[in-house]
C-alpha cells in the first residue's frame, strides 16, 4: 500500500483521454503489480472561495470503522456542513455508504459491460468515456473479470461547493481481484491473485435539483 497522494483535485470535466491509465482493468492504483495502460482519467481543478465555519454542523456524524467522517472543524467538515445546509436530507454517513455501494456497482458493470447501469452512475462525459473502452474491448475480443473482495477503507478526502453544485472526493482503498483475457483465454492483463487498489472518485450533483443520484464526475489513482 502506498502513502499519500496528491492533494490537487481533479473536478467538473474531463479533459481528452479521460481515464487512459485505468479503464481496461478497472481505475485505481496496483500494489503487488503493474497493468497495461488504462483510459486515462484528467479533469479541471475546482476551487472557490474559503468556505466560512457552518456553527450549525457543530458535530461530526457518527462513523463506521474504516468508514471515517472530517470533523465538522476541518475545511473538508465545514463544506460538508454548507451541503447539508442546502439538502436537509444529506448526511455524511449515508453519502460514504451509498458512494461504497455506487462504487461496486461501476466497477462490475464496467467488467461486465453493463452500460444500462454505468449510464445511471455516471455523469455524460464518464460514460461515453466508459463506452468507448467497453467497445474497444469487445472488438479485440477481451473480457473483464473483477471481484471485490472487500473495501478496506471508504472516506471523504475533499469536498467543494459553487452555488448549488457539490463534489464530494472519496479514497476507496479496495482488495480485489481484476485481470483481462484475450480471445484465446490468456491472462493478458492484471493478476488473478488479490491485489490492493487505491481509487479518488469524485461524484457530483446539484443539491437543488430533483435527481438524488451522487454520479462519478472523475476519477484518478490515490
Amino acid at each position: 500500500m502506498y502513502d499519500g497522494f496528491p492533494i490537487d483535485l481533479v473536478l467538473l470535466a474531463l479533459v481528452a483521454g479521460f481515464l487512459v491509465l485505468r479503464l481496461r482493468s478497472v481505475l485505481g492504483k496496483r500494489t503487488g503489480y503493474e497493468r497495461p495502460p488504462l483510459p486515462d482519467q484528467q479533469a479541471v481543478g475546482l476551487r472557490g472561495p474559503a468556505a466560512p465555519v457552518i456553527d450549525g454542523f457543530a458535530e461530526a456524524a457518527r462513523a463506521k470503522p474504516g468508514r471515517p467522517i472530517p470533523s465538522p472543524h476541518t475545511n473538508v467538515g465545514q463544506v460538508l456542513g454548507r451541503i447539508a445546509q442546502s439538502d436537509r436530507g444529506f448526511d455524511p454517513v449515508k453519502f460514504v455508504d451509498s458512494a461504497e455501494a455506487s462504487f461496486r456497482r461501476i466497477v462490475t458493470a464496467f467488467a461486465a459491460g453493463d452500460l444500462t447501469t454505468l449510464r445511471s452512475l455516471l455523469t455524460p462525459t464518464v460514460y461515453a468515456t466508459f463506452e468507448h473502452a467497453i467497445t474497444q474491448r469487445a472488438e479485440a475480443g477481451e473480457t473483464q473479470q473483477t471481484e471485490i473482495k472487500q473495501i478496506v477503507e471508504a472516506s471523504i478526502d475533499e469536498a467543494e461547493m459553487l452555488g448549488d453544485h457539490a463534489v464530494i472526493v472519496v479514497r476507496f482503498v479496495s482488495d480485489q481481484e481484476n485481470f483481462t483475457r484475450d480471445r484465446a483465454g490468456q491472462v493478458i492483463a492484471g493478476t488473478e491473485a488479490v491485489t490492493e487498489i487505491v481509487d479518488l472518485w469524485s461524484f457530483e450533483r446539484s443539491v437543488n435539483g430533483s435527481d438524488p443520484v451522487w454520479r462519478l464526475a472523475a476519477a484518478r489513482s490515490g
